[in-house]
């Protein structure tokens, strides 16, 4: 018996998502099949479409699944009693953190979610299968703004500026454009966004 059948349902389901993920993100979302990854998985292809009626929706639920593990993260920073510059350095360390121990979740951002709209547009219009992400970010800069600590500013510009550096970093990551490790520039990094984004007035 595989291990994979020995998982339950809601567990074969994730198991069949962290699979997709890797290939999508490794070998592009057109070139991956279903059958690629029921055979990376051990599973017939009958079996994967019970899981998922297709590879749209498949893409779909892994985009919504990664937004779920970074709003659940985002949401214990802001659960905490600190500034919004600690937030900040916070919220880089576990983006620049994921980004090297689990590269394939900001590369199946990167080079799905974004690069792939159309695949996306039944399903997850808008911003909706990123919701989870999104609204933590958005009660970081909310709470950041009422405490006065964050210039009070239209969202997307400054959800826009964030994610530039962030996603930035990474991809220059990715190339290995780097000279040193991702890590290494948490504290440079938080620092410049706090910059660009702090009330100058305090």
């Amino acid at each position: 018996m595989s291990k994979f059948s020995k998982l339950k349902g809601e567990q074969k389901r994730e198991a069949i998502m962290l699979q997709a993920l890797k290939l999508f993100s490794k070998e592009g979302f057109y070139t991956t099949t279903i059958p690629d990854i029921a055979k990376a998985i051990g599973m017939s292809v009958g079996n994967l479409y019970n899981y998922f009626k297709s590879k749209d929706m498949l893409a779909q639920e892994i985009i919504k699944y990664i937004s779920s593990y970074l709003g659940k993260e985002l949401q214990k920073i802001n659960n905490e009693d600190i500034s919004s510059a600690e937030k900040i350095h916070k919220i880089v360390t576990i983006y620049f953190h994921t980004a090297k121990d689990r590269p394939e979740m900001i590369e199946y951002f990167l080079r799905v979610y974004l690069a792939n709209r159309e695949v996306f547009k039944e399903g997850c219009e808008g911003m909706i299968c990123v919701s989870d992400f999104i609204t933590e970010i958005m009660i970081f800069f909310e709470e950041g703004v009422r405490k006065g600590e964050l210039r009070d500013q239209d969202f997307f510009s400054a959800f826009g500026l964030f994610m530039g550096y962030l996603g930035g970093m990474v991809f220059l990551h990715g190339e290995e454009i780097l000279p040193e490790e991702l890590t290494y520039y948490i504290d440079d990094i938080s620092r410049n966004i706090y910059q660009a984004l702090k009330n100058d007035q305090v």
